[in-house]
């Protein structure tokens, strides 16, 4: 898929934003809006991750300068921070309902495991012992932390009635991503879920920026 991110900054109280340029300089912009000529843009998953939570400030000229990384706890403080907003610039596939069911049946149970869609559509399972999720581009949409037989396995996927809430969950959870431009995004809770058919409607509909 031909992606890019821009890296846009936003204050504490979310009303002013402004994004990268590819002369390290910052334009006021509208959060997550179309690329424009100057905007720099990111193909490098760990290039797009250097700026994930990174705290910026402004210096005695009014220019945003780079700070290091936001803390645990440095996202309930004011302040402005950095973030990767994706580009989709050609069509993006529907998600296979098949490909989650491998995905989830492959995993060993035991073992905390993220399963998650990337920015490619494509299901992926994570190991979170051995792999970080905050910040992580390769996440586009992200479900709850599973290691129990129920959830993960072979065994799993005989539940139908949670494959489907699964399933629309993760359906519904691309669709935010795609109106979003957003990462790492959870999916939608459950009482809030829409039919399967809504969802593959309006994925259908959307169009990729040009």
């Amino acid at each position: 898929m031909i992606r890019c991110y821009s890296i846009d900054a936003l204050s504490a109280a979310g009303d002013k934003a402004w994004r990268l340029q590819d002369d390290e300089s910052w334009r006021p912009c509208t959060y997550s809006e179309s690329l424009q000529s100057h905007d720099a843009r990111i193909t490098d998953n760990d290039k797009a991750e250097y700026w994930v939570g990174r705290r910026l400030k402004k210096d005695k000229q009014g220019h945003l300068i780079a700070q290091k990384k936001a803390g645990t706890f440095d996202f309930f403080m004011r302040g402005i921070f950095a973030h990767a907003v994706i580009h989709h610039l050609q069509d993006v596939p529907l998600p296979e309902r098949q490909a989650m069911e491998a995905c989830i049946a492959g995993m060993t149970p035991g073992k905390p495991w993220l399963l998650y869609l990337d920015a490619d559509g494509r299901f992926q399972a994570l190991d979170t012992t051995t792999a970080h999720i905050i910040g992580n581009l390769d996440i586009a949409v992200r479900g709850e932390i599973a290691s129990s037989p129920e959830y993960v396995g072979p065994d799993a996927i005989s539940n139908t009635a949670r494959m489907d809430t699964t399933w629309r969950q993760f359906l519904g959870g691309w669709l935010d991503h795609l109106t979003s431009s957003g990462m790492n995004l959870f999916v939608p809770d459950i009482e809030k879920l829409k039919e399967e058919a809504d969802y593959i409607s309006a994925i259908k509909k959307w169009q990729h920026e040009r």
